[in-house]
């Protein structure tokens, strides 16, 4: 034969590439694990149409002796390792496929046999495979009872021996055009087809795709997939066999034409062996004899590296080796980093949720979190989570914005009428301001608050007319007396002043409320990763919730009734230093027009007034006037001691203890304590797993002991 003449790449053509026995074993031993699934694993893959010589040139290359015409090995994928060991012996076991499940899975891991030689092996080998069906499910003329023409599970057969070359070839079911009645269906053809994509898809795998010579290589299936997942041609390696068969010249030379690159060319190239017959016994006695048909024309001008099957196997074992030596770093990187993702996801769902105790531990372990949350925000201490880089939990940044809103607010607009302005005295309502801007909050979030809170946000400013509103209630309420200031009209002018209180507070209670619940569900969404039990959480706290916020607006309604409906009364000496005040001032203005410098110099001179003004002044006003004036200082002077005093009280009592520090406050709800007051019944429709949870949980934990287990090998 030729020597070698062409430009096909071979990996035996660079002798730097190392084979590390070592390494290749470990690989086998994920792929026994399934990592497969998880990471491409370098391999060889023997994929060709049904018919096409693929089991007969495996025999030759493994030297497994596969039995004759019963094709039990087609129905599912093979893989035949050879390993050098002390001992000489053949195991035989099955990798139960990606999909099994846990019984299946362990019944056929259950499966091994060992024969001591290739002999033993092909006498018993019948009965084993009869044993491995059944084990998988695959129907037969000796399984009827199977479910199964093909499986997804993969026969391990293993060579070992202290003169074993390493190698580890792959086998998969032939694909198939046609189907056959009783046999084989549709949806086998298919399954076939996605096992074989499933195989060359990944970037790791080396395709070797067995072509019959005898037949166009145009018309092969499984070279157009090939050439579909290799769009490069990188990592096919054509395989011709059946060459014994072809007759015509023409044929063998376009066979030739395939060997030398001249043709379909891929960079791995094409070998071209003979099978053996149908009634060779022995794979091994006759092969040099078989190939003897190499020596002649045209075949003896081929590259004597691209015929026979010694040729093909030294190659296999180099595309291996030089596959594991460069995919094994970054398998061990890809390993590590999957581990640590898997792990996260794993952590991500928390402790395992199946029995009280661990549902109990999980729900309890997410109310600490919580309450440290809560005690943060109340606090103001936002270094203590990034939850915080979230505005809407600055809980009390937010409550100090909406009451300093309420104390603005109230103090410019809680009033019916303006007072009458009096020089000297300090007016909140003399030069109305823009109200200061709060916290937005989307009430459209929170519907379950809709029939609680305050639907009217709009605050009417106070209005001129005072004096004459007084004299209208001063009118409706004159009685016989000496004309003091009656406490049924002040209580009736108070009640018409006040009327905005109700409203205004409702809403001050209202934007807390929901500062307060849009804390409690962005907490919850905080330290509960589970979306499921945040919403199971959030259902069970509503109902105690909605108490709580229900009781804030009572009191301050009950508020509002206290210091709006009884008769004004107060012990704060404010009140009558604002009386003496108003009075002082009253009598300053009136007398002023009377006032008369001592010398001629006004810049610093001292003014007097003359008795008999000061006797005009008092003396001019009529009972009606001086009642007016009276009931106008005294509500005014009144009004700003109770106003205080209610802005002070509805944040004490109605917001800070209802709603924010109170023992029975909302952000108290779910604590520790009511966790460990739960009945089991109502902890598990909590904090009990779903069924998609715990499926997911065991993928993840199966994922998390295979990865470990693999990195652990590597």
């Amino acid at each position: 034969m030729a020597s070698n003449a062409n430009s096909q790449r071979s990996p035996l053509d660079d002798q730097t590439v190392l084979v590390s026995h070592d390494r290749l074993f470990k690989i086998d031993q994920l792929r026994a694990l399934n990592i497969g699934k998880y990471v491409p694993l370098p391999q060889l893959v023997a994929v060709g149409d049904q018919s096409s010589g693929k089991s007969s040139l495996l025999e030759t290359l493994t030297q497994i002796p596969f039995p004759r015409g019963q094709e039990l090995c087609t129905r599912y994928a093979t893989q035949i390792t050879h390993r050098r060991d002390n001992m000489s012996f053949i195991g035989i076991s099955i990798i139960p496929g990606p999909q099994a499940s846990a019984e299946h899975r362990e019944n056929l891991e259950s499966f091994f046999r060992q024969v001591g030689n290739t002999a033993q092996l092909q006498a018993e080998f019948p009965a084993i495979l009869d044993e491995v069906n059944s084990r998988m499910g695959i129907r037969t003329a000796s399984n009827p009872a199977g479910k199964h023409t093909f499986s997804e599970d993969v026969l391990k057969i293993e060579k070992c021996g202290p003169d074993e070359d390493y190698l580890t070839v792959i086998d998969v079911p032939g694909i198939f055009r046609t189907t056959t009645e009783g046999i084989t269906t549709e949806s086998d053809k298919k399954m076939v087809r996605d096992m074989v994509i499933n195989y060359i898809k990944d970037p790791r795998t080396i395709i070797l795709a067995v072509l019959p010579a005898n037949v166009d290589v145009a018309t092969q299936e499984i070279l157009a997939l090939a050439e579909h997942y290799d769009k490069a041609g990188e990592r096919t390696l054509g395989v011709l066999t059946k060459s014994d068969l072809l007759t015509e010249r023409s044929a063998k030379a376009s066979v030739c034409a395939l060997v030398l690159g001249h043709r379909k060319p891929l960079k791995l190239g094409y070998y071209i062996v003979r099978n053996r017959g149908g009634d060779d016994d022995d794979a091994d006695s006759d092969l040099a004899k078989r190939e003897d048909m190499f020596r002649q024309q045209p075949w003896c001008d081929l590259p004597a590296e691209r015929v026979g099957v010694t040729a093909l196997r030294q190659c296999l074992q180099g595309l291996l080796g030089e596959i594991t030596d460069q995919a094994f770093p970054l398998i061990q990187t890809q390993l590590r980093d999957m581990l640590a993702e898997t792990q996260r996801s794993l952590d991500f769902l928390g402790a395992s949720r199946k029995t009280s105790q661990e549902q109990r531990q999980y729900l309890a372990t997410i109310a600490g979190r919580f309450q440290e949350l809560v005690r943060a925000a109340l606090d103001g201490d936002y270094s203590k989570s990034r939850a915080f880089e979230d505005g809407n939990l600055r809980l009390i940044t937010m409550i100090v914005q909406l009451t300093e809103w309420f104390d603005r607010t109230f103090r410019k607009s809680s009033h019916t009428y303006l007072f009458v302005k009096q020089k000297g005295l300090d007016e909140d309502d003399a030069d109305p301001e823009e109200p200061q801007k709060i916290s937005d909050i989307n009430t459209s979030l929170y519907p379950e608050l809709k029939r609680l809170l305050c639907n009217d946000w709009t605050i009417s400013p106070p209005v001129h007319g005072i004096m004459t509103w007084i004299g209208s209630i001063h009118n409706d309420f004159r009685g016989i007396s000496l004309g003091t200031v009656s406490p049924v009209m002040l209580a009736s002018a108070f009640r018409g002043q006040s009327v905005k209180w109700e409203l205004i507070a409702k809403q001050y209670v209202s934007l807390v409320i929901m500062a307060v619940h849009q804390f409690i569900m962005k907490g919850l969404e905080n330290v509960c990763n589970c979306p499921i039990v945040r919403q199971r959480l959030a259902a069970a706290l509503l109902s105690r919730l909605l108490t709580t916020y229900e009781g804030a607006l009572k009191q301050a309604m009950l508020l509002v009734e206290i210091e709006t409906q009884r008769k004004p009364y107060t012990l704060n000496h404010y009140f009558n230093s604002n009386m003496q005040k108003v009075r002082g001032l009253k009598m300053k203005d009136q007398l002023a027009p009377h006032a008369e410098a001592i010398q001629r110099t006004p810049n610093e001179a001292p003014l007097y007034v003359r008795l008999e003004n000061v006797s005009s002044v008092v003396e001019n006003k009529g009972n009606a006037e001086y009642a007016r004036e009276e009931i106008h200082d005294t509500l005014r002077a009144y009004y700003k001691v109770a106003s205080k005093r209610f802005v002070d009280y509805v944040y004490y009592q109605a917001v800070d203890h209802c709603l924010l520090t109170g023992p029975e406050n909302p952000l108290l709800l779910f604590s520790e304590k009511w966790v460990l007051g739960l009945d089991d019944g109502k902890l598990a429709s909590i904090s009990g797993e779903n069924q998609q949870t715990t499926i997911r949980r065991a993928k993840l934990e199966k994922k998390v002991q295979d990865l470990k287990e693999a990195i652990e090998i590597l």
